[in-house]
């Protein structure tokens, strides 16, 4: 299981870190990313990272601003997120996948074996 937590409702331009913990299945090796959710559109991608730590992958939008990181001790990976824009404003999602690897299958939502249930962020003008 993954649960999400950290969102919030925060002023454009500033950051937020979200954390999804895994429960259950921790000893295997998973991919993990992000996803969100903005009102009226489809689930989109966000970012991801490896088992490892490393390389990561992003959606162009986010990318410079938001960083997905991990600690496999904890079975928690993060999303920080900066200088936040009002477009920002969407349900974050984590999500896995078996393996160590980043790739264009990372963009696909059905390559993710596991989703938490989403936390909101809200990002006021």
């Amino acid at each position: 299981q993954l649960q999400a937590c950290g969102g919030g409702l925060v002023m454009s331009g500033g950051s937020l870190r979200l954390s999804c913990a895994a429960s259950g299945h921790t000893e295997d090796t998973y991919a993990m990313g992000w996803w969100r959710r903005r009102p009226g559109k489809e689930r989109e991608f966000v970012g991801a990272i490896t088992y490892s730590g490393g390389p990561w992958l992003y959606e162009d939008s986010v990318t410079g601003r938001f960083t997905v990181s991990r600690d496999n001790a904890k079975h928690t990976v993060y999303l920080q997120m900066n200088n936040l824009k009002v477009e920002d404003s969407a349900v974050y999602y984590c999500a896995a996948y078996y393996g160590d690897y980043i790739g264009p299958y990372s963009l696909d939502s059905s390559e993710y074996s596991y989703w938490g249930q989403g936390t909101l962020v809200t990002v006021s003008s």
